[in-house]
């Protein structure tokens, strides 16, 4: 019979963005999908029913840590889950992750999944000592995560340096947890386009925080325009509210100098059309969207040696690899491809071959799929 499965997350527009192909997948299947977000939107309630899923509103408050809310909003969504009875919990984000599995473990669904896309502001070091806040932060995070994690069937990240980091911690049970290796995009709607050669153009997409490199790319980006004042650089992306955030001032301040172009968040694949190359000087990721849709449509990457980015690019192969927080080899790698644009053409075909062996998002589906309907015997386990 079709199992009910009910998706967990902290956004109504990651459900789409990042889940859509796949509900589209499971619907079709025959499952029933509920997909819980607390931020609907009605034109987010319509999407997901175009998708044939049906959207559910649940209390979750998305960044900062409230004690009494959090454990309002956990409660609620046990009475929640008991009353829609899914066979099955796939929770994403950090919030989703723990209060969602254990509030999925308490009205006793019987298969729990969880997905790690990244470890996220609080296990991502900065370029400064920890503060005691930020220690203490991190010590009750992960043990939340300890808690939630052991009452999960299967724990799944997006490249092995997180799932090492986990383990070791004790924050996720060894034999549970598996690597998928990037959640895969569409190859046909992110089909390969020509791109640009004059100017050369370097794009980054990315919610606005510090620990996704903007910073390091406006230095970067100043020093390449103090040589080459032709070659554009394009940010976009939204404010956000996370610890991390940059402000409205300081981002304005960038584009008052003329150092680069702020549309703000918008359509990411029209911009994509008008660039050269691809730039994530990311501290830290999961594996980023943005990369392998960069990759897909045939641009050169340039991102960090760190978790989750290393995984996007062959260094010297489809682009370039820099240490991270250094924006004088970011800046580096940059003018390689000002000095020679031969490069955006040979290393952006390079991209479009490794997702297409790494990142098709039909391969990574059906991936998620096993691994969601295994039916393995988890009672030995005592989990049950």
């Amino acid at each position: 019979m079709p199992k009910t499965i009910a998706l967990i997350a902290h956004h109504a527009g990651s459900l789409l963005n990042f889940r859509g192909d796949w509900i589209q997948g499971l619907c079709a299947s025959g499952a029933r999908v509920l997909c819980l977000a607390p931020d609907y939107l009605d034109e987010d309630r319509a999407a997901v029913r175009r998708l044939g899923a049906e959207p559910i509103d649940y209390g979750l408050q998305r960044t900062g840590m409230n004690p009494v809310r959090d454990l309002r909003d956990a409660w609620a969504l046990v009475r929640l889950l008991r009353r829609l009875r899914p066979d099955v919990t796939f929770a994403f984000s950090t919030k989703p992750v723990i209060y969602g599995s254990l509030a999925a473990w308490a009205a006793r669904v019987p298969r729990r999944v969880a997905m790690i896309e990244g470890v996220g502001f609080v296990f991502t070091d900065g370029d400064r000592p920890l503060g005691w806040k930020r220690r203490i932060l991190r010590r009750v995070v992960g043990g939340l995560y300890r808690l939630a994690l052991s009452r999960t069937h299967q724990v799944i990240f997006l490249n092995p340096d997180d799932r090492r980091e986990f383990v070791e911690r004790g924050l996720a049970p060894a034999d549970r947890a598996v690597v998928l290796g990037g959640i895969g995009v569409d190859l046909d709607a992110w089909a390969p386009v020509p791109p640009v050669r004059e100017p050369v153009t370097f794009l980054l997409v990315a919610r606005l925080l510090r620990e996704k490199g903007i910073v390091e790319y406006v230095a970067a980006a100043r020093e390449v325009r103090g040589r080459h004042p032709g070659v554009r650089f394009l940010l976009l992306g939204g404010l956000d509210s996370n610890p991390g955030g940059l402000g409205r001032a300081e981002v304005q301040s960038w584009v008052d100098e003329g150092i680069l172009e702020w549309p703000g968040h918008v359509e990411v694949r029209p911009w994509m059309m008008r660039a050269s190359v691809f730039v994530l000087p990311s501290w830290r990721e999961g594996v980023p969207r943005s990369t392998q849709e960069a990759m897909a449509m045939g641009r050169p990457v340039i991102t960090t040696d760190a978790p989750g980015c290393r995984e996007t690019v062959e260094d010297g192969v489809n682009g370039y690899r820099v240490p991270v927080r250094d924006a004088r080899a970011l800046a580096q790698a940059m003018l390689r491809f000002v000095r020679d644009p031969g490069r955006i053409e040979s290393m952006g075909a390079a991209s479009r071959r490794l997702a297409e062996d790494r990142f098709d998002v039909r391969r990574v589906n059906a991936r998620l799929s096993e691994w969601l309907w295994d039916a393995a015997d988890d009672d030995h386990r005592g989990i049950a």
